[in-house]
């Protein structure tokens, strides 16, 4: 049995599901799949906040309506969670756990009592907190479960004509600062503000890193010379947006690269 029809033979034991829902690779996926399995009973829920852009949000809404996923929208407010604020390497649990307070309650009203992410199995070998979260409130991840990888979910989505199949990886912003420097709104905007703008330059795969009054910007190595050559362009915009200093890290991108200072 390949792995997509054990997803949806998992999917079809259940009565019913709340999906955590950003509209990227994982959860798009998820989602659709989870529509097709249990159509109505598989409400996918996303949340907003700060630490979210909210084109993230509009990509998400426009998935939903070209599937017609049924789909609520939720509030979170990290800044009032003192532990989300101070920024330590468990920040991510803090935050999950809220989260997934909220979409166990929302499935709990609807008589299901099931909420499902979209965790897969290249996600276990990082730093994720999260998971603990989902591991102590019940929370399952199908994908982890009949353990597809991130390559074989963007390989099911291309041939689903699924247009999120080679959208970037995302992580929310909170996730450019380094532990212990406290987050602020005034520094995920200025976050947001500096991906946008490498965005509308046409890079695909990067992160602006605050190590404010340093940048520290990673970009895919495809793309490190094109980077380059738009570095006056780059540094111009990021010294506008309140940045000292604007860097290019030379090991280019890679996900959860703020990790890496753990294992040392």
């Amino acid at each position: 049995m390949d792995k997509l029809q054990e997803l949806k033979e998992l999917l079809q034991t259940l009565p019913g599901a709340v999906i955590a829902y950003s509209g990227g690779v994982d959860s798009t996926f998820l989602a659709v799949i989870a529509h097709q399995v249990l159509g109505e009973r598989a409400l996918a829920v996303t949340a907003v906040s700060p630490t979210y852009p909210e084109q993230q949000l509009e990509e998400a809404r426009v998935l939903v309506a070209k599937y017609g996923l049924p789909h609520q929208v939720i509030h979170t407010n990290e800044f009032e969670d003192v532990h989300f604020v101070d920024n330590s390497s468990d920040r991510c649990y803090y935050c999950k756990s809220s989260l997934f307070q909220q979409l166990c309650r929302i499935s709990a009203e609807k008589g299901w009592g099931v909420v499902l992410d979209g965790a897969n199995v290249d996600d276990l070998s990082d730093h994720r907190p999260g998971h603990r979260a989902a591991g102590e409130m019940g929370i399952r991840s199908p994908l982890q479960e009949v353990g597809l990888t991130k390559q074989e979910i963007r390989d099911f989505s291309k041939g689903m004509a699924l247009p999120t199949w080679n959208k970037p990886a995302y992580a929310c912003l909170a996730s450019r600062i380094p532990y212990g420097n406290k987050i602020t709104p005034e520094a995920l905007q200025r976050i947001d503000q500096a991906e946008s703008f490498l965005s509308s330059l046409g890079l695909v795969q990067f992160r602006v890193r605050d190590h404010h009054p340093i940048a520290r910007i990673e970009v895919a190595a495809s793309e490190l010379d094109r980077a380059w050559q738009m570095r006056e362009k780059i540094s111009a915009k990021l010294h506008e947006l309140g940045f000292a200093y604007v860097a290019l890290d030379m090991d280019g991108f890679r996900s959860g690269s703020m990790n890496e200072i753990l294992t040392k």
